[in-house]
């Protein structure tokens, strides 16, 4: 084998090392702020509210979810321009590290999905609007599961499949709210009355 042939295979052998060694670290990292992302969907006066969560309602995300939820309450966000809306903050395992989500629900239909912080080494395609877009419009049926199908990405399934479930999950919450008053809300600089 001449030399340059035996240099030409090393760098590529070497430049396939980095790819594998440093595509973990491209995937990883905040996208947007949870500030952001309520700006942009619910406006500058955005009001935080907490929902305490019932038996039922934890039974139902444990459905949803596939794993007890842990809190006691959970946070959501509104404007007075529209009352139908909420948005809601919610992190899943991908495949072994949480992804938060970002969800506007308007209507009870998805306004809005975003990934604000992605964890995973792998799967950070589903923040791509071209993923993201087919969850606008979805609602949520009478056994608590997307009405439409959601294609996927070869290689981040579990990333995915933890879209889905926040998805159902802050469509079911919303609902939630409506059945519901908030008990205690959160002024925008972020201290609580109530």
């Amino acid at each position: 084998m001449s030399l340059n042939r035996l240099l030409l295979l090393l760098a590529c052998c070497s430049f396939a090392v980095l790819l594998t060694v440093a595509a973990p670290l491209w995937a990883q990292g905040s996208y947007l702020s949870k500030e952001d992302f309520l700006s942009q969907n619910l406006g500058a006066n955005h009001i935080g509210h907490k929902l305490w969560i019932s038996k039922p309602v934890k039974q139902k995300l444990k459905n949803i979810f596939g794993h007890k939820y842990p809190g006691l309450r959970i946070r959501y966000w509104t404007n007075d321009e529209n009352t139908d809306q909420t948005a809601w903050i919610l992190n899943e395992i991908g495949k072994v590290k949480p992804i938060t989500f970002g969800v506007v629900v308007n209507n009870h239909q998805i306004a809005s999905i975003a990934v604000l912080v992605f964890r995973e080494s792998r799967g950070w395609e589903i923040k791509q609007t071209f993923f993201s877009d087919q969850f606008v419009g979805a609602s949520l049926t009478e056994r608590l599961r997307l009405n439409r199908h959601i294609d996927s990405i070869s290689g981040a399934t579990l990333s995915v499949i933890a879209m889905k479930k926040v998805a159902r999950a802050a469509l079911y919450l919303s609902r939630q709210v409506r059945l519901t008053s908030p008990a205690v809300s959160i002024k925008p600089n972020g201290d609580s009355s109530g």
